[in-house]
């Protein structure tokens, strides 16, 4: 090992530690903390070639970090401290972002560490790394979110929102709406939490009504703040959530349904699932019309068939007068079925069981072989082999049941899927399991009318 390396490993004794480090009261060893950072803000800088002892330290903290070894790690970070005045420009301007990023983590879990200490090398790096400043303060807001300090952290935030340097960047406008994000979050926190406590008082006490109104006129204050933010194109689910939360406890459900509305079929916002199941679900507690109900879930299901809503879309689609509803309704339950992760989705099963039956009463004969013919060579491997009878009987008789009348139904009674549930001796089910065989052989699509 090089002389350097040596320097690093060895203990440092308590003249060197008095030295140096700083008095945290927490009895932790942190010389880069303290008398390395004034250095180089006070604009000190030293000559040496720093290179292979930061790359040398680099790796031990590293190796220190993956071996939760936190007071080593801290110490190591005395030398690597000095890369912030490496003759390599490039090396100098990504060192306060490497050096937070290793920092914080031992901060993080070192067993002595605490939150004054956290705050006091987060503030010195802000003010070191100016091109980090954004991403720092997000990173401490969280940290002493997690700590319980929201006040703190809002505070925080506060002052992240007003800071600027140089000309405005797409990178730091990416940051600040971020910032107005987490704010927003938080405040939201806040108000939920006072919605909560409202939610247990009488509301025949005064203290309910004034409360209220208070609580009114701060949902407003946030909602401008998250309201704002939302308008940006990007994904921002959460926030929209807790936006139109908040707009229809205060009654402006136009406002609601406008921003989801724009946030679900708004070109400039990418394609997102849940902005149609936020706006699906808006509207069934506005009790919407059928029609609009359907032209939500008809996109929801254009891109996520499997979704489970699509089963109250099936439910949807049955109930419309118009006869391509009822053979789309077919079509989706299949859809849902593709997908490996609906297989033992017993109300799937049952749902299409029943629904085969019926539109083959209805004489709907090529809408089943339509959408038997694109799946008749994979899902009989898939559903209905010899080895998913025995494991779905032996798991839920229910799915087994529904899964062998649909079996049974799309390809015949010689099914081995079929059967074997049908040959089954259970007392419970020997009545159902007997209509079920009467049904398939009277509607079965294989030999149809037989």
């Amino acid at each position: 090992m090089s002389d350097f390396s040596e320097e690093f490993t060895r203990p440092m004794t308590e003249d060197e530690q008095g030295e140096t480090s700083v008095a945290s009261g927490t009895g932790m060893h942190f010389p880069w903390l303290h008398k390395l950072v004034e250095t180089v803000v006070i604009g000190g800088k030293k000559k040496k070639d720093f290179a292979q002892t930061t790359s040398a330290c680099l790796r031990f903290i590293q190796e220190a970090l993956l071996k939760h070894q936190w007071q080593e790690a801290a110490e190591y970070m005395h030398s690597y401290f000095q890369t912030l005045e490496d003759s390599d420009t490039y090396k100098k301007q990504a060192a306060p972002e490497i050096i937070w990023k290793l920092g914080s983590e031992i901060l993080f879990y070192h067993p002595k560490s605490n939150v004054e200490t956290f705050n006091t090398f987060a503030d010195r790096m802000k003010n070191i790394g100016v091109l980090n400043y954004l991403k720092i303060s997000l990173q401490h807001a969280l940290y002493l979110v997690h700590h319980g300090m929201l006040e703190d952290a809002n505070r925080n935030l506060s002052q992240a929102e007003t800071w600027r340097y140089g000309e405005k960047s797409s990178s730091q406008e990416i940051l600040i709406n971020l910032v107005h994000a987490y704010k927003g979050l938080l405040q939201y926190y806040t108000w939920s939490k006072k919605k909560m406590e409202l939610s247990k008082l009488d509301k025949d006490d005064y203290s309910y009504g004034t409360a209220s109104r208070s609580m009114l006129s701060h949902s407003c204050k946030t909602s401008a703040n998250l309201g704002a933010l939302i308008e940006t194109p990007g994904v921002w689910d959460p926030f929209v959530k807790s936006y139109v939360e908040m707009l229809e406890f205060c009654g402006d459900q136009d406002r609601a349904r406008k921003v989801l509305t724009n946030y679900a079929y708004d070109e400039k916002f990418p394609s997102n699932p849940n902005a149609h199941i936020y706006l699906y679900n808006f509207l069934k507690r506005e009790k919407a019309p059928r029609a609009k109900l359907l032209s939500v879930l008809k996109i929801l299901y254009q891109i996520v068939p499997s979704h489970k809503l699509m089963l109250e879309f099936h439910t949807l689609l049955k109930k419309s007068e118009k006869e391509e509803h009822h053979k789309l309704g077919l079509e989706v339950l299949f859809g849902v079925l593709d997908f490996a992760g609906c297989t033992k989705n017993v109300t799937a099963w049952k749902y299409l069981a029943k629904y085969l039956k019926q539109i083959l009463i209805q004489n709907h004969l090529a809408w089943v072989q339509e959408e038997w013919n694109s799946r008749k060579n994979w899902w009989p491997g898939f559903h209905f082999s010899f080895f998913w009878a025995k494991s779905d009987w032996k798991e839920d008789t229910a799915l087994a049941c529904e899964k062998a009348f649909v079996a049974g139904i799309l390809l015949g009674k010689g099914c081995r899927y079929f059967r074997y549930v049908s040959k089954q001796d259970h007392q419970v089910l020997r009545k159902k399991i007997k209509r079920m065989k009467k049904s398939v052989k009277k509607y079965n699509i294989v030999n149809p009318r037989l």
